[in-house]
């Protein structure tokens, strides 16, 4: 199959994944894989796969294909194709959760000269750097990639990739308990999708409704959080995506539960160790629970600089500072004050 033939069948299998049919698209895709003998379609259609993989969760498969994709890019001795490829495998291992792989291969990416790529990419793998941050719980690291990959956005007019950072800020600031930043940002996704998405995949919208729906239902927003996940749900279903389908499932849970219909909840567990422990007066067992729950706080400095209370007990409105440190907004700072690593580690003790 020459360069030509192979250019036609993966057009072929776009046309074919965005009327739905995945599997024959998945098909096309994979007999170009067979015939082709051009690097660059094989490099271009393996990219195809990757995608389409994680969007319909089978990320094992997704991984497969990055790492033959690497291959593809160092025969074709391109920096452009082998940032590419690597951007690519941290995604899979993001979506495994084996999140100290995704952040070597993030730095991998970052390492590489410079290509012409990497202005339209940086922000990407700044957002998937992130993101690993976020699954490991280093929250200002997080926060700092996130920060990186929004300028990147800004920089270069990408609003389709300043969607996705606010919703992964939505999902950091729900990790710490801002609940109206948390539902903040991923409205400020949905107006980008209505505002430029015109021409981009239904998933932008369907992924800024889901975030919105995880933030509403914190807030006590029953009904918003039920009418944006029906949305997200709904849009799903429709392009098979398969992972937030299994999100919409757990938040319709979480509503529910919230609403107090117990039946409907059992999805999802979510009575927490210190409320067990508290209800049946096993007071050892809480001390022990609430001694490694401050513990965790240490280790992630997941605490206000200038009170020394833990951030992410209950809601509160966060501020961040330009070194990414976060600190509850009723407590200032004042004028002129900032904070460095070591006065944020030893605040507690000092306040204790």
């Amino acid at each position: 199959m020459g360069q030509d033939q192979t250019k036609q069948q993966i057009e072929k299998g776009l046309q074919l994944y965005q009327s739905n049919q995945t599997e024959k698209a998945l098909e096309v895709w994979m007999k170009v894989l067979e015939k082709s003998s051009d690097l660059v379609g094989r490099f271009r259609v393996l990219g195809c796969l990757v995608t389409a993989h994680s969007e319909m969760g089978r990320y094992k498969e997704m991984l497969k294909f990055a790492v033959v994709q690497i291959d593809t890019a160092r025969e074709l001795e391109d920096a452009d194709f082998l940032l590419e490829s690597y951007l690519n495998l941290a995604r899979s291992n993001e979506k495994l959760c084996e999140f100290h792989k995704t952040i070597s291969y993030c730095k991998t990416c970052l390492g590489l000269p410079g290509t012409r790529a990497g202005a339209q990419l940086g922000g990407q793998v700044s957002l998937s750097m992130g993101n690993a941050f976020l699954g490991l719980s280093v929250f200002q690291k997080a926060l700092e990639s996130f920060e990186k990959a929004l300028r990147y956005a800004h920089n270069n007019d990408d609003a389709m990739l300043e969607c996705r950072v606010c919703c992964s800020l939505g999902s950091f600031y729900a990790q710490v308990k801002d609940y109206e930043k948390a539902l903040f940002f991923p409205c400020k996704a949905a107006e980008l999708v209505n505002d430029y998405g015109k021409g981009w995949s239904l998933k932008y919208r369907a992924m800024s409704q889901y975030h919105m729906a995880v933030a509403y239902r914190l807030l006590g927003h029953l009904g918003s959080a039920m009418e944006c996940c029906e949305e997200s749900m709904k849009i799903a279903l429709q392009h098979g995506d398969r992972p937030l389908q299994a999100l919409c499932l757990l938040c319709f849970a979480d509503i529910h539960r919230s609403r107090g219909d117990l039946e409907l909840s059992q999805l999802k567990l979510h009575c927490l160790s210190e409320s067990i422990y508290r209800s049946k007066g096993l007071q050892r067992e809480l001390r022990a629970h609430v001694v490694r729950f401050h513990e965790c706080v240490e280790e992630t400095e997941l605490y206000c600089g200038l009170c020394g209370e833990s951030i992410g007990e209950k809601n509160s409105r966060l501020q961040a500072l330009p070194c990414s440190h976060i600190f509850h907004l009723r407590c200032g700072p004042p004028a002129g004050w900032t904070v460095d690593r070591v006065s944020l580690r030893h605040s507690r003790a000092h306040l204790a």
